[in-house]
């Protein structure tokens, strides 16, 4: 009788990035806005993600609200903390609170209404570790569809340097699953930088804890480019 064997490329369930490297950054004013990418294999599911939602704290649209909305759907799709704003300015006032915050939770979710004002309020650790809220319209008659989208989907932030990280894939999905992620969010990526793959030097996948492995990688055109300018220098002697 022959056993099945796992095509988990790991043992624990680890979250693989895909990282693009970039030949120049992007000239222009910081953006911090999130940009969909969408992937044919989600990373989350309802059942099995760990999702925080940020509220308003007004006229009825806090906890209270959000929480009915959410019991209509399974699981309460996937969230399962609500904060309000005013517990995000007291309870998580503190570097150390803020940081236990950013990594309790796989995905954060906001009402779109206070994205403005959560950068200072949720301090730099989200955008270090990539977890920026994702906006949701929470007056909107689709509310359960934008959770199920945003599960749905992983998230580029606009380069602000020469590097960019998104999340791809689990270590627990089939390995044709983690190819087709990975392809897929390289598509969004590189359709989001400045001169599309013409501004791209290397592309990397790794993990929170492992080395970045090269997939992609262009050559250095500098030799050939001394070289011809110490041709032009001796032929102008």
């Amino acid at each position: 009788m022959e056993t099945h064997k796992s095509t988990q490329l790991l043992e624990e369930d680890e979250v693989f990035h895909l990282v693009v490297s970039l030949k120049k950054a992007p000239v222009g004013p910081r953006k911090d806005k999130l940009i969909r990418i969408a992937i044919p294999h989600p990373l989350w599911t309802a059942e099995g993600a760990e999702v925080c939602l940020f509220v308003k704290d007004h006229k009825g649209e806090g906890h209270k609200a959000a929480k009915q909305r959410l019991a209509k759907l399974l699981k309460n799709g996937g969230v399962a903390k609500v904060v309000g704003l005013s517990k995000l300015r007291t309870k998580y006032e503190s570097h150390e609170a803020k940081r236990q915050l950013c990594g309790a939770y796989d995905l954060f979710l906001a009402d779109e209404r206070i994205i403005p004002s959560l950068p200072k309020l949720i301090g730099k650790a989200f955008f270090k570790k990539k977890k920026q809220p994702v906006p949701v319209d929470m007056r909107a008659a689709d509310f359960s569809k934008q959770v199920q989208a945003a599960l749905a989907a992983t998230y580029m932030t606009p380069p602000q340097g020469t590097c960019v990280s998104v999340r791809v894939a689990r270590s627990s999905m089939e390995q044709q699953q983690i190819v087709e992620n990975a392809m897929a969010a390289l598509r969004g990526v590189v359709g989001n930088i400045p001169k599309k793959w013409g501004n791209v030097q290397a592309v990397y996948l790794k993990t929170s804890e492992s080395v970045s492995l090269p997939v992609y990688q262009v050559l250095p055109e500098e030799p050939t480019k001394i070289a011809a300018q110490q041709q032009e220098e001796q032929d102008s002697q």
